[in-house]
């Protein structure tokens, strides 16, 4: 399947985070989950082009906003294909036990 000139479209995620302890690892945990809701739709996360991550505090808690972008391949390539890199499909593993690339992309940028 041809993935060149796809339409790219933003996904938006909006919330609240009330224990600053647990801010480090939740941007990773909605990139990761607001992907497969893409992936549902049958579009795929676009790897390169950065999310974008805001935070403000507002005297209580922080309030977050997570734009991550993609292109609609269909919700059967969806099912097989983490997402795009530069209109080159990154295939899931086909073991479900293995990592996803999005899982070995947070891994590494934890390290």
């Amino acid at each position: 399947m041809r993935f060149l000139h796809k339409r790219i479209k933003m996904f938006q995620l909006e919330g609240q985070i009330l224990d600053d302890r647990s801010i480090a690892g939740m941007k990773e945990k909605y990139i990761k989950l607001l992907s497969e809701s893409m992936k549902e739709q049958g579009y795929v996360i676009r790897l390169d082009i950065d999310p974008d991550w805001s935070l403000k505090y507002t005297g209580n808690y922080y309030e977050f906003i997570l734009s991550v972008y993609g292109s609609y391949i269909g919700k059967k390539n969806a099912a097989c294909i983490d997402g795009l890199d530069k209109n080159r499909p990154i295939y899931t593993p086909p073991n479900k036990s293995d990592e996803s690339y999005l899982d070995r992309e947070s891994t590494l940028n934890q390290k």
